[in-house]
């Protein structure tokens, strides 16, 4: 069902939305300084590519720094791209057909708003317990 729900997702809309934000990420990476959000915008355009069967959960060891860019991203883009989010999933939650889509846009509001520290994992390993790799 996931397979068929992205698929549909991948035409009617996600494919914009996906390209929306690798431009912003090749923007981002373009200036040093933001080259976090860059990498951040590249994970949500992959979660904004193929949202069925995957899920945003907070990284419980995500520092200060992610707050304080998440402040960041918030006042300058954060807000826009959850609006963006809101306003496409109440259009597409007008047909039956496409609540699921509408849906599937507003489980990216969170992560639009905080992507640092945020990490995307299939569904399945939402209750697992994180890895740790020593270093």
């Amino acid at each position: 069902m996931n397979l068929i729900l992205n698929i549909i997702w991948l035409i009617f809309g996600g494919l914009w939305m996906a390209l929306g934000y690798v431009v912003a990420g090749i923007i981002c990476c373009i200036l040093i300084i933001t080259i976090p959000f860059g990498i951040a915008s590249f994970r949500i355009a992959n979660y904004a590519f193929w949202p069925f069967g995957r899920v945003a959960v907070r990284d419980p060891h995500a520092g200060s720094a992610s707050l304080v860019g998440n402040v960041i991203w918030v006042i300058f883009a954060g807000i826009w791209l959850a609006i963006g989010h809101l306003v496409t999933g109440v259009a597409m939650c007008v047909t039956i057909i496409g609540i699921p889509l509408g849906i599937a846009s507003f489980k990216l509001i969170p992560v639009s708003l905080l992507p640092l520290g945020t990490r995307i994992v299939e569904t399945d390993q939402r209750l697992a317990p994180p890895q740790h790799y020593a270093a």
